[in-house]
């Protein structure tokens, strides 16, 4: 029904932003609301979904098409519901999901949250091989075994770190110079999101 809202942000809050458009305000869940904190004020466009069910009406919004899109795969897999698939996409990138699904990793789709093991081979019996089609303009080398592509760090304390700053909305590259020398040591994920985060904040 909706593709996208634009207006200007009226509002953040822990699960939902509020865009203002011609009078409205739109009330609109999304992977990380705090991501849009520095842009009150300001115009953004939305992406939206809009979910009906009997007893349900609501309207998840997202920065990017491509995030929409996996997000409406996500919800084709039995077991997952519109709070299972935003979670997933606040914890990780929608290349990494969609490389987890494609080379069948369980183990790196269990980090996310309400995702066990029966759900994680649910999505990739639902969805591997049907989600090429929605990434290959963002992320040209995404299926090419050549390029080496690593979802993440390969050490799993600091993976859990590097997702929850990417939910607390850090960029990739912010990221990643927050992580670079972090890769060396041996710490709790407690520790190493810590440590990153005084060197954001420097």
């Amino acid at each position: 029904m909706f593709d996208f809202i634009k207006g200007n942000l009226d509002f953040v809050g822990p699960e939902y932003i509020v865009v203002e458009n011609a009078g409205i305000g739109w009330q609109i869940s999304t992977p990380n609301p705090f991501a849009y904190s520095g842009k009150i004020g300001s115009e953004v466009t939305v992406y939206t979904y809009h979910y009906v069910r009997e007893d349900v009406m609501a309207l998840y919004g997202f920065s990017k098409r491509v995030e929409k899109t996996l997000f409406t795969k996500l919800l084709s897999v039995s077991g997952i519901g519109p709070k299972g698939a935003l979670a997933i996409l606040a914890y990780g990138q929608p290349e990494q999901v969609v490389h987890a699904i494609e080379q069948e990793d369980e183990a790196f789709l269990v980090k996310f949250p309400g995702v066990g093991k029966k759900t994680a081979r649910q999505m990739i019996l639902d969805l591997k091989g049907k989600l090429k089609s929605i990434t290959p303009e963002l992320f040209p080398d995404l299926f090419n075994q050549e390029a080496g592509f690593v979802p993440i760090a390969g050490n799993s304390q600091l993976d859990e770190a590097i997702l929850a700053l990417r939910a607390l909305g850090y960029t990739e590259k912010e990221v990643n110079k927050a992580t670079k020398e972090l890769r060396k040591e041996d710490l709790s994920t407690d520790q190493y999101i810590k440590k990153a985060l005084q060197r954001l904040i420097k």
